[in-house]
This record gives C-alpha cells, sequence and structure tokens, in this order.
C-alpha cells in the first residue's frame, strides 16, 4: 500500500475523532444513581457493563486504524515494530476487558481469578490504562504520521479506563482461607516443590536433541490455547539463544529448568538498535496463570545499548521461583497485573525493575551492576499514573547489594532504591538487607520536583549499611515506616491477594508479619 495522501490522513483523522467524541456521549450515561450490583461496584453491573464495552469500541477502531500501516508502507524498523506492539497490546487490552465485563456480568464465573472480584477487577483495568502509554511510548524519537493519527484515540482510551476505575471500590479480604482459582490446579504445588521428581512433563526441550523440541518458542507453540489445565514444558540445561514470547492465548503454561546457573535464555535485542523497549524482551509472557522454576533469562546488550529487556511480564496471577534476570538498564519488565518472585537473583543499573504491575518480592538477591561512567543506578522505577490503581512493588526479605563489577567502584557509584517513573510511582521495601551500595538519600529524583507529593515510598525494618534513614529524602511522599500496621497493607496475603492463588501453585512464601 502507498503512503496515504493529506487529505486521506486528514479524513482518517476527522473520522476517528468524530468516533471518539460519539463513544465519550455515549460513555457518559446512564447515571452512576443507576446502583443496584456489586458491592464492589459504584455503579450498577449493566453501567459498568456498557462503560467497558465503549472502551473496547475506541479499542477496534485504534487498532483498525493501526491495522493499515502494517506491515508498513515505509521501511523503518522501529516504527514498523512500535506498531506491531500496539497491535499486540491492544490486542491483550480486548482480551482482558472481555474478563472484566464476564466477571462484573457473573461473579461467580471462570474469569473471576481471585475470588476478590474488586482486586481482579482493578488489577484489569489498570493494566488496560497501561497498554495504550506503553504504544504511544514505542513511537518516541520517530517522525511519523502513525503517532498523530492514533494519539487521539490512545488519550480517549486511557480517559475512559480512569473512569472505569474509579467506579471500582478497593473491597478488602474478608477470609484468607477462600477458594482457590479453578483455572489454577493444586497439582502445581508438586510441580514447584518436587526437584525433577516426579514431574512429567507434556513437552521437553533440549539442545542435544534428546527432547521432544530444541527450541524454546517450538514447545511454546504446542501448548493448546486458553488451556485451563497446566502445561508443562521442561528445558533442560544449556544456553538457550532465543527470543521467547508467550502471548495472551498460552494459558497456564509452567516452564521448568534444570537450575538457575543450567538453563539459560539469552538474547541482546535493544532500543539502540531499533527495538522498542517493549520489544526488546528476551522473554516475554503474556498468558495468564504463568509458573517458571529453575531457569534464567538474561539480555546481553551491556549498558551502552540502554533499555534491553530480560524479562518481560504481563502475565496475570504469574509466579517465578528460583529465577534469574540479568541485564543493565530495564532487566525486569514487570509490566502489568498481578506477580510473585521467590529466591529470584535480578541484576542491573538504570531503572531495572520496573514496569506498572503489583509485583511481589520475596527472599530475593537484587544486585545492582556497574553501569556508564557517571551515570547513577536506580533499582526501581514503577509506573503507576492513577491513585485508583492498585499496583506498586513490595520488597521482603531480600538482599540489597552491589554485584561483583560494582564492588570496587560502590564508593564512587551513586546507587538508589528507585526514582518516580510516573506520577503515583508506588514502591516498598521491608525487612531487607542494604549494603553500602543505597545512597544515604535512598530515593533519586526522576525530575526535578516531578511527582514528589503524590508518589508512594516506604521502608520498614530494613537492615545494613545502606538502611539508614536520618539522611533520607524528606518528600511528602516518602514515609518511613514505625510499626506492622502501617506495613501490612504491603504483605503478601494483602497486597497481591497470595492466600487466594499461591498455595495452589506450591511456591513457597510468607503471608503476612508474624507476632
Amino acid at each position: 500500500m502507498g503512503v496515504p495522501s493529506v487529505k486521506q490522513r486528514l479524513t482518517l483523522t476527522l473520522t476517528l475523532t468524530l468516533s471518539f467524541l460519539a463513544l465519550a456521549v455515549a460513555a457518559a450515561a446512564p447515571s452512576a444513581t443507576d446502583f443496584g450490583g456489586s458491592a464492589c461496584l459504584k455503579v450498577s453491573p449493566t453501567h459498568f457493563g456498557a462503560s467497558v464495552s465503549q472502551v473496547t469500541g475506541v479499542i477496534k477502531q485504534v487498532a483498525s486504524i493501526l491495522s493499515r500501516f502494517s506491515p508498513p508502507p515505509f521501511s523503518n524498523f522501529r516504527v514498523a515494530t512500535a506498531v506491531a506492539d500496539c497491535l499486540d497490546l491492544l490486542d491483550l487490552s480486548s482480551d482482558v476487558l472481555s474478563w472484566a465485563l464476564s466477571a462484573s456480568q457473573n461473579p461467580q464465573g471462570k474469569h473471576n481469578s481471585t475470588g476478590n472480584l474488586s482486586s481482579d477487577l482493578r488489577t484489569w483495568l489498570s493494566a488496560v490504562l497501561a497498554h495504550p502509554e506503553t504504544c504511544m511510548e514505542g513511537f518516541q524519537g520517530t517522525n511519523t504520521i502513525v503517532k498523530g493519527l492514533v494519539s487521539a484515540g490512545i488519550g480517549q482510551v486511557m480517559s475512559l479506563v480512569e473512569e472505569l476505575l474509579a467506579q471500582v471500590v478497593s473491597v478488602p479480604l474478608q477470609d484468607a482461607k477462600a477458594q482457590f482459582p479453578s483455572w489454577v490446579r493444586p497439582m502445581d504445588r508438586k510441580l514447584l516443590q518436587s526437584i525433577g521428581v516426579g514431574v512429567s512433563p507434556d513437552a521437553v526441550v533440549a539442545l542435544d536433541g534428546s527432547g521432544n523440541y530444541a527450541k524454546i518458542m517450538d514447545a511454546v507453540l504446542a501448548a493448546p490455547d486458553y488451556s485451563m489445565k497446566r502445561f508443562v514444558i521442561h528445558i533442560k540445561k544449556g544456553v538457550y539463544n532465543e527470543n521467547v514470547e508467550i502471548k495472551r492465548k498460552k494459558w497456564n503454561i509452567m516452564i521448568i529448568g534444570d537450575g538457575m546457573d543450567a538453563t539459560i535464555v539469552s538474547g541482546n535485542w535493544n532500543v539502540i538498535d531499533g527495538w522498542t523497549t517493549f520489544r526488546s524482551a528476551t522473554f516475554a509472557v503474556s498468558g495468564r496463570g504463568f509458573i517458571a522454576r529453575d531457569i534464567s533469562f538474561q539480555n546481553t546488550a551491556g549498558p551502552e545499548k540502554h533499555q534491553a529487556v530480560a524479562l518481560r511480564s504481563d502475565s496475570d496471577l504469574s509466579v517465578f521461583f528460583r529465577c534469574g534476570i540479568y541485564g543493565f538498564q530495564d532487566s525486569l519488565y514487570t509490566h502489568t497485573m498481578r506477580q510473585f518472585f521467590r529466591e529470584c537473583t535480578i541484576s542491573g543499573t538504570v531503572d531495572y525493575i520496573f514496569g506498572d504491575a503489583t509485583a511481589m518480592f520475596q527472599n530475593c538477591l537484587v544486585r545492582v551492576k556497574k553501569g556508564l561512567p557517571n551515570q547513577k543506578n536506580t533499582i526501581t522505577a514503577h509506573g503507576r499514573k492513577d491513585p485508583n490503581e492498585p499496583t506498586g512493588f513490595s520488597f521482603q526479605f531480600c538482599n540489597i547489594t552491589a554485584d561483583s563489577d560494582l564492588m570496587p567502584f560502590v564508593s564512587t557509584t551513586e546507587t538508589y532504591l528507585g526514582r518516580p517513573w510516573k506520577t503515583y510511582s508506588r514502591t516498598v521495601f521491608m525487612q531487607s538487607y542494604m549494603s553500602e551500595v543505597i545512597r544515604p538519600e535512598g530515593w533519586l529524583e526522576w525530575n526535578g520536583n516531578f511527582a514528589v507529593d503524590t508518589l508512594y515510598y516506604a521502608e520498614y525494618m530494613n537492615t545494613g549499611p545502606g538502611a539508614g534513614l536520618a539522611n533520607r529524602v524528606k518528600w511528602p511522599g516518602y514515609h518511613p515506616l514505625n510499626d506492622s500496621s502501617q506495613a501490612s497493607n504491603f504483605t503478601v496475603a494483602q497486597f497481591i491477594e497470595g492466600n487466594l492463588w499461591l498455595p495452589s501453585t506450591g511456591v513457597k512464601y510468607t503471608a503476612a508479619f508474624t507476632a
């Protein structure tokens, strides 16, 4: 297809804008006084469902415009990648909105994945809020008509989703022993607890030809779509030089390696070479209910290549147990949804744990590496952009120290716990060890006073030479916590509703503070 003429571009823009205005008007009715349904909604389920459908309609229109540029009528790899990202993200958003619609209309249905409808809806809508922004970020630094054509629609999607989020009430858990989600089977407990004993994988990947497949992606593609049954892939020891993507239709996949140091997935895609941050991931997973055990993901691009993701996850209720995540800038992209990391080793330099997920890290080794000369290291960059989002990062019982390459330069390299990527960035460190690698100020500004009033950063009962609070930042949004009641909202039980789904997976965890 040829490049659209100026007249065609104007027509597309006008048509799209009018459609968005019409949908916005339609979404404004009916009144919130129609409430008569679920206790976690401020409006009736019918009204909520209609609003969800309106957002889905706008998303389909944006996707329709973007599809005209796929494949692109120009030879610009970065723009082509950004368009592909947007189409995938919008497709994922439509899927997630269908879960929200189903759960709100039928709270006992299969899409109500934890038994806490409020948490599910707020998590899913937060993901839909993050997707369009990630789409637009892919076009940064490019000069293309595509960005202009879809920007109005992207803005409308985000505005409508923010309105939806405001319609969902946060409902605290009433029963820590509520029924486990039906799509996570008790057998997963044995799969995680066993070490190669009694595990019968559905597929085996091996470089030496002793398995069913030589490539991980071939095994992933063999898994059934939307499966309610766990599909186990055993990846034997070796370094797998491939970029793996588990797409949204591949539910309940579990991968088991032969050990964090034995089974390694390796790649080197990065922003400098033309990939978007989103697409640079060595290993990416969107399918819900994903579990990984005893495996590592690495991006070897190096600090000079800037953003280069080792692992990206959009998988709701995902577990990463004894996994290595190694890179430099942007190593771990916890993009959206609820995620649990236990006994993992995570290394990097700038913003190397980032995204807008609700992610809990327990008993993890957080290693800071040596980056570019005069570069400041920041461990986290959380991307919460709306106060109604339940998202954030919580670290408990973790060990934060310099990696071997940084050890000789600790005194001359500035390292911080995090900085606010978005307005309502939220990160908490509890009961963790911090070495001298952490600067006395603890936290770094993003740009002047941006978000220092609206962010939420907290520390509770940390130890080590880097844990002293006397010289920490004095931002309004920073909170040194004094007792467990203040910090309990960021435990596994409360923050990611862990008691509702983690027992079925079998991963070890500490639910709450003990007396």
